[in-house]
């Protein structure tokens, strides 16, 4: 009964949403109306945290994903690479300055 309880009450709040103080609250509500012992509704909260957690990150790691393939679709160059340039630029402008008129690199 208890793991239809925790399935309703996350497909009812949405596990990604769930805030800590908002956890509490559900936790002392169920806690006072199904009679849960501390240490159930510890575990309970736990639980409910842990999903909340992994939600979150794997929201986050799609997220990044995602955004690496518009980047590339785009064809925007990554900070790395940018810096990479940058650096090869600023050498050959070096040179440049560094040579005299007509001879060569």
């Amino acid at each position: 009964m208890f793991e239809l309880l925790e399935k309703a009450v996350l497909t009812g709040l949405g596990a990604l949403s769930l805030t800590q103080k908002k956890a509490e609250e559900i936790l002392t509500e169920l806690k006072d109306k199904y009679k849960l012992s501390e240490e159930e509704g510890k575990v309970f909260l736990d639980r409910l945290q842990g999903i909340a957690k992994e939600g979150r990150e794997r929201v986050g790691e799609i997220a990044e994903t995602e955004v690496k393939k518009v980047i590339e679709r785009v064809g925007l160059v990554s900070r790395d690479e940018f810096d990479r340039l940058q650096k090869r630029v600023d050498e050959l402008e070096r040179r440049l300055q560094g040579s005299e008129p007509g001879e060569s690199c």
